[in-house]
């Protein structure tokens, strides 16, 4: 069995919005509260309460004449949120040079709060803890066991609340013996084993022109300036900018989950390179295209929809040079460094195109990896087994 999580929209009313908005303030200071107790108490070498000391102190807090406006709130999210400052904690304390120690929490960042009841009444209606019936659009059926579920606002002002479930069953494709291999590009997204091409749809240069105009009427606004109190209408513009940057990380995201889940779907075994995004982006000159492109999230995507469906997602080595090696002879070709589109072998005299003769080889190193015989091609010019060739052939 594995955890799923399933995110919908909420349409809640200007009294439940107001609910809301008190959850994530009284949520933001109990955390920022336990960690300022947690850091003071470690500074003065004193011992440091632990979580459930700090969730004991919750209805004391309630009681208390300068801190009553606590009661206004869902008691299970402010626990939530002291259990998130111990996983901050814990993650520190575990891997201390990649994980920073816990910030105190800021309103003008993402705005959400962790509750463990829910119960989802139909189509278009969710039962939430203090705000009751919210309308909601439940596109997809919850599956397995609620365990909790989140209750966020995005930039751009919209409501989505995220159910996570447990004890989901595990739903496995028909097995199939087409294999194939993935070459990642900016141009060209993705380049198969089998010639098959995924142009890149560069979403966010697409909305450039768009974005840059609203950002120009945000810089106008009231508010725009450093110290300058925020004007409505400032508030509004902010709301549109993010609108867009929304829509874009949704094309993004839609295109992706369609492409990853037909390879998925075609394929017993994946195979791509792994690569190394976040020292890519240090060329300012390559940044913005790599971004736009989520290498990344195609990745993540493969790796969790190969455990649900029973594939295969394998990822050859970064250094591995797919590009430079020519698929039918094995013959390296040091000088083939440049981006040029097609490339001759020195040794055999095949030519090449750059990116399907690296997806062919890149398949080919991650089948040695798994020990997997090379495939074969048939008359479709698919990738599949040798003993599926064979079997075709007589």
């Amino acid at each position: 069995d594995m955890e799923k999580t399933f995110e919908y929209r909420i349409c809640p009313n200007a009294f439940q919005r107001q609910i809301i908005a008190q959850t994530f303030g009284c949520s933001r200071w109990v955390y920022n509260h336990a960690l300022g107790i947690r850091k003071v108490a470690y500074e003065n070498q004193e011992k440091v309460p632990s979580i459930n000391d700090c969730i004991k102190a919750i209805p004391k807090l309630k009681q208390d004449p300068e801190t009553k406006w606590l009661k206004e709130a869902d008691s299970m999210a402010l626990q939530q949120s002291l259990r998130d400052l111990n996983k901050a904690y814990k993650n520190f304390y575990r891997t201390p040079g990649k994980v920073g120690f816990p910030k105190f929490k800021s309103k003008r960042t993402k705005q959400s709060y962790r509750t463990n009841s829910i119960r989802i009444i139909d189509d278009k209606h969710v039962k939430l803890p203090k705000l009751g019936i919210v309308k909601a659009r439940i596109s997809r059926t919850v599956e397995g066991r609620i365990l909790s579920a989140t209750i966020k606002q995005a930039a751009s002002g919209k409501y989505f609340v995220t159910v996570c479930c447990a004890d989901c069953q595990e739903m496995p494709l028909p097995t199939t013996d087409k294999v194939v291999g993935i070459d990642l590009g900016s141009r060209k997204l993705i380049t198969t084993s089998t010639g098959e091409i995924v142009d890149n749809p560069k979403y966010y240069r697409a909305t450039q022109k768009r974005l840059a105009k609203e950002q120009r009427k945000l810089s106008r606004k009231q508010g725009a300036r450093k110290g300058e109190k925020q004007s409505n209408n400032y508030r509004k513009q902010k709301r549109r900018v993010a609108g867009v940057h929304e829509k874009v990380a949704n094309q993004r995201k839609d295109f992706t989950h369609k492409m990853t889940t037909q390879l998925i779907n075609e394929n017993q075994v994946i195979v791509a390179e792994s690569l190394k995004v976040k020292n890519m982006v240090r060329n300012h000159k390559l940044a913005k295209t790599i971004t736009d492109a989520g290498w990344g999230e195609i990745c993540r995507q493969l790796t969790y929809k190969a455990d649900w469906y029973g594939r295969m997602f394998v990822q050859v080595d970064t250094f591995f040079p797919s590009s430079q090696i020519c698929n039918v002879c094995g013959r390296q070709e040091p000088a083939v460094k440049d981006l040029r589109e097609h490339w001759e072998c020195g040794h055999c005299g095949t030519e090449h195109d750059r990116d399907i003769n690296a997806a062919k080889n890149i398949l080919a190193e991650g089948l040695k990896t798994i020990g997997w015989d090379t495939p074969e091609s048939n008359a479709c010019g698919e990738n599949v087994s040798p003993a599926t060739a064979n079997a075709a052939a007589g």
